[in-house]
């Protein structure tokens, strides 16, 4: 069920199985259930708000299996808060069980007491009572809507049974409905996956400074460190350290890497490869086994090969670099006429002097050498040196007149 917004949300859920209905008009949470009935099928039904980023499957489970082993008609999901505010309150009877859930808007000063709380989460059965039920739900409340917790006194009323289950942890319940409070689900969230990964054998040496989403994969013995963002589907292998202050962005990172104060999108980085300090790998970019990408580095849409090295003010961009390949300090591939992205091809074991611009699409052969500050236009053959470069010129100073020449 769906409503404000509804094609933002078609479009997320594009690619699973799931079948959209949408409310037309807020009414409320029961009219929002009364317009599935024609889409439903199954002897129970679970109902779940779909601001609730912490749930869990096996919160749900779990109240789906009360719920059949109370054989209840009508089961909802609370959660004891210290500080319900403006959340639903259960009343229960003197022999604890449910009577009704009253909207704080709705609730007297007593009921406001109750920290017992709704959260939104039913368990029913899909039977012609409950659709009944729905069908003569009434706007008598604050907001003037039709609402799903006005079933508790309902089935009540007719002598269903109904069930109240408390959630142990009651932050799995927590509602998003600000900025304020998605920013406290995000930490709570990146703490549940920092938590599972160190039971996994994963080093995480400062939780409350790391960001890592939950489609993340982390090897076993690899360490993460503070200020570090993993997102994504990206995969890190093992033994790797990641970090400090490193964002890497669907990306793969295989085993015994290195990253530090880098940015990672969209790339692959191979087995014993260090990045960083002030690296920048763009979509594309593809380096190791064995590579040094080093300070304040760029490489974009290139694979640099085993034991390359770039260590330094180099940016590499639609290139191809080969095995132990040295990248001088302020090396640039020109890739770009205006009009059209080119290629340059490395070769094998090729030396790159400093500050060098190599003008693609153009070739360096294999041990081929590039001169420090050249400007290479056309291919260099294998194992010959190539210059680019304006002849040093020095001139003399000329002479100048001595202060009492000039004023005779």
């Amino acid at each position: 069920m769906i409503g404000d917004h509804a094609e933002d949300v078609q479009a997320e859920l594009r690619e699973e199985a799931v079948t959209f209905v949408i409310q037309r008009e807020p009414l409320g949470t029961g009219h929002a259930v009364l317009q599935t009935k024609e889409h439903v099928a199954g002897e129970t039904l679970l109902i779940v708000p779909g601001d609730l980023p912490l749930l869990t499957t096996a919160v749900l489970q779990g109240l789906l299996d009360r719920h059949r082993e109370d054989r209840a008609d009508l089961s909802v999901l609370t959660a004891s808060l210290n500080e319900p505010g403006a959340y639903g309150r259960l009343v229960r009877d003197r022999g604890g069980r449910p009577v009704k859930i009253v909207e704080a808007r709705d609730a007297t000063a007593e009921e406001l007491c109750i920290t017992e709380v709704n959260t939104g989460i039913y368990c029913v059965q899909n039977d012609a009572f409950l659709w009944e039920s729905l069908g003569a739900l009434h706007a008598t409340n604050a907001q003037g809507e039709l609402c799903l917790t006005d079933l508790v006194e309902q089935y009540r009323a007719a002598e269903r049974p109904v069930l109240a289950a408390a959630v142990p942890d009651p932050q799995v319940a927590m509602g998003v409905n600000s900025r304020a409070e998605l920013a406290a689900a995000n930490r709570l969230m990146w703490l549940r996956i920092a938590r599972a990964l160190m039971e996994a054998g994963v080093t995480i040496v400062d939780p409350e400074r790391t960001h890592i989403d939950s489609g993340v994969t982390v090897g076993m013995d690899s360490q993460i460190l503070p200020g570090t963002y993993l997102r994504g589907g990206s995969s890190i292998g093992e033994r790797c350290t990641i970090g400090p202050d490193a964002w890497i962005d669907n990306s793969t990172v295989e085993d015994d890497c290195r990253v530090w104060y880098a940015t990672v999108e969209g790339a692959r980085i191979r087995t014993g490869t260090t990045v960083g300090p002030y690296a920048h790998l763009r979509p594309g970019a593809d380096v190791g086994p064995n590579v040094r990408i080093g300070n304040f580095v760029e490489v974009k849409a290139s694979r640099v090969k085993r034991g390359a090295k770039a260590g330094h003010l180099t940016y590499l961009g639609d290139a191809e670099v080969g095995e132990e390949a040295n990248i001088g300090a302020g090396t640039i591939t020109c890739n770009y006429d205006g009009k059209r992205k080119h290629r340059t091809t490395i070769g094998d074991r090729a030396f790159i002097g400093s500050n060098a611009s190599l003008v693609a699409p153009v070739t360096i052969g294999e041990d081929a050498i590039v001169g420090a500050g050249s400007t290479i236009t056309e291919d260099v053959p294998p194992g010959s040196l190539g210059l680019g470069r304006a002849r040093q010129v020095i001139k003399q100073p000329t002479e100048e007149p001595k202060e009492d020449e000039e004023n005779e």
